[in-house]
């Protein structure tokens, strides 16, 4: 059974910091591609960030050039490294697996940024 948990969400100030994990169990043999989605409050759910299973990554615009996405593949962990967070990036983020034709989600993990 495939299960997604996030972590590293919080409440930090405008310019600073946050690195999200994601870690994977379960068929981790078959992911075909990773996402990080985000929520606003009130709003819908938008792409974040792309990892391919050849490697390829692809973001959000806003999010360029502050944020990563990587993966330990010895930890299966997820990760998304935030720098010069703003307020627009507060949200709910969660993590996304494709495994298989299967899409897997976890349960999200709110950053807050303040001004």
């Amino acid at each position: 059974q495939v299960q997604l948990v996030e972590s590293g969400g919080g409440l930090v100030q405008t310019g600073e910091s946050l690195k999200l994990s994601c870690e994977i169990s379960g068929d981790v043999l078959n992911i075909r591609a990773l996402f990080w989605f985000r929520q606003p409050a009130g709003s819908q759910r938008d792409l974040v960030a792309r990892l391919s299973d050849t490697g390829d990554t692809y973001y959000l615009n806003s999010v360029k050039g502050r944020f990563s996405i990587y993966r330990a593949n010895a930890e299966n962990t997820l990760y998304l490294q935030m720098n010069n967070l703003k307020p627009e990036d507060t949200a709910v983020y969660y993590c996304r697996a494709v495994i298989g034709d299967t899409y897997y989600w976890g349960q999200g993990t709110q950053v807050t940024v303040s001004s």
